[in-house]
């Protein structure tokens, strides 16, 4: 029987990246993964691919406006979205080889098949065939990851009825997408389909899109995508969503307790993710699962079994692949007697269309529902010359400090690389900057991340230069 100090249920980025810790810490590791790639939801069917398409789509999209930058293109241009899948594949493909380049070059020992526990000490691993063994663990990391979630009226075909797996991977352009949920993932694949011609709706049940952020930035985001050609629905409530043939129908009563009625050759199916633990057998361990199905841990990352640990979108909190490698790091690390700490209100939250939306900290109505006096400073790209140079002219930066201290509790752009962006943004509140500490940081010119500085000198005593 095999034996580790740690072993890590999953190869997601929580997984895969605690794995890494773990051997550079001096542990002998080994991690487990049900499927025959590594890297889980989002390399496989999450982030990675959806960016690949995003990107291809993106390419196809600038070229209707080459003829604004003096460039012709003559002839006809049009998309292989067979082509476009198959280098989103490649892109995976290569991802994933590199993940296990890691595995190997760390000394991790790779498991295929079903993790599940046998003990709090013991896992077994159930291959494709049939075949199992046990494992013996010092520790183990529940990293297992989520699944889509569905609305339980709705009856999904992975045809033309859909989650976001499906999407990736369409034999065709739909004609009418609808697009179930208004969140970040709806919201990108939508934008994916809609640059290579589909009609998009969005129905949300909600009063705004992206509804976990700063309402400025749902505002914006909505004005882009309309002018873009996407439709929205707030407000709607799903009633019923039926297929017949090549048709799918989704009924929605409005807030007058109106029926809207939708017809698509494909609806996608995007209200969320859930927990998964299916075939975990976490009760043999006697590890609590909550009423959610998520595991259940402690501000360590402890579950109620002291040698057992659970990072990433299976615990609480944003379901994000780069909070699970912070959460994968700080339970290798704990496990090696060090005391690493995780601020989870700094980590940001990106949505990847383009206009590209982030943010990180407190939004307003956060703020305003606390009782936290604060001031705003917001600088619009459109007066940026990098952004009139580049004609990515959308968008906004906002900075939100404390009225008093000046301490920066929020900061909220959409715009031309806001994804990288943030980045500049979480360094600061990490140090607990204060606006003007930004507004007196040199920024290239001309650049995006002008439009920071700018927002922290409107932040600062309305002292923005360029507008």
């Amino acid at each position: 029987m095999s034996q580790f100090d740690v072993t890590i249920i999953g190869s997601g980025p929580g997984g895969y990246v605690s794995a890494i810790r773990c051997a550079q810490l001096g542990f002998k590791t080994a991690i487990i993964e049900k499927y025959s790639t590594l890297g889980g939801t989002c390399l496989n069917v999450g982030c990675i691919p959806s960016k690949a398409l995003l990107s291809s789509s993106h390419h196809y999209e600038e070229l209707q406006h080459f003829a604004d930058h003096g460039i012709e293109v003559s002839g006809k241009v049009k998309v292989n979205l067979e082509k476009m899948i198959a280098r989103k594949q490649a892109v995976v493909d290569q991802t994933s080889g590199g993940v296990k380049y890691l595995m190997d070059k760390n000394k991790i020992t790779v498991f295929e098949g079903v993790g599940s526990f046998e003990s709090a000490t013991s896992v077994k691993v159930t291959k494709n065939d049939g075949s199992s063994e046990i494992i013996e663990s010092k520790n183990i990391i529940i990293a297992t990851g989520s699944k889509p979630s569905n609305l339980p009226f709705i009856k999904l075909d992975k045809e033309r009825i859909i989650t976001s797996t499906e999407a990736l991977k369409l034999p065709e352009v739909p004609k009418h997408l609808v697009i179930i949920g208004g969140g970040v993932i709806g919201i990108e694949l939508g934008q994916v389909y809609l640059r290579l011609g589909a009609q998009v709706s969005v129905v949300e049940y909600m009063d705004r899109i992206v509804p976990g952020m700063d309402s400025s930035l749902s505002k914006e985001l909505t004005k882009v995508l309309k002018k873009q050609g996407m439709k929205f629905y707030v407000s709607h409530k799903v009633q019923s969503v039926e297929r017949k043939g090549k048709v799918v129908t989704v009924q929605a009563e409005d807030k007058k307790g109106q029926i809207v009625s939708l017809e698509g050759d494909y609806a996608l199916v995007s209200v969320g993710r859930r927990p998964y633990t299916d075939g975990l057998n976490a009760e043999k361990a006697g590890v609590k699962i909550t009423d959610r199905g998520m595991v259940e841990v402690n501000d360590h990352l402890q579950t109620n079994i002291p040698n057992i640990y659970a990072i990433g979108d299976v615990v609480r909190g944003a379901m994000l692949a780069h909070k699970a490698e912070e959460e994968g790091t700080m339970v290798a690390e704990i496990l090696a007697g060090q005391k690493p700490h995780i601020d989870y209100n700094l980590i940001p939250g990106v949505v990847y269309t383009w206009p590209e939306v982030a943010a990180v900290g407190q939004t307003e109505e956060q703020l305003k529902e606390a009782g936290v006096a604060y001031k705003a400073g917001s600088f619009p790209f459109k007066a940026l010359g990098r952004a009139r140079a580049g004609g990515d002219i959308d968008g906004f930066v906002k900075i939100l400090a404390d009225a008093k201290t000046d301490e920066v509790l929020g900061v909220h752009m959409i715009g031309a690389r806001c994804a990288d962006l943030i980045a500049e943004a979480v360094v600061a509140m990490e140090f607990r900057a204060s606006a003007e500490d930004i507004s007196r940081m040199s920024h290239a010119h001309p650049t995006f991340a002008e439009a920071i500085k700018e927002a922290a000198l409107a932040a600062t005593d309305n002292r923005a230069l360029h507008v």
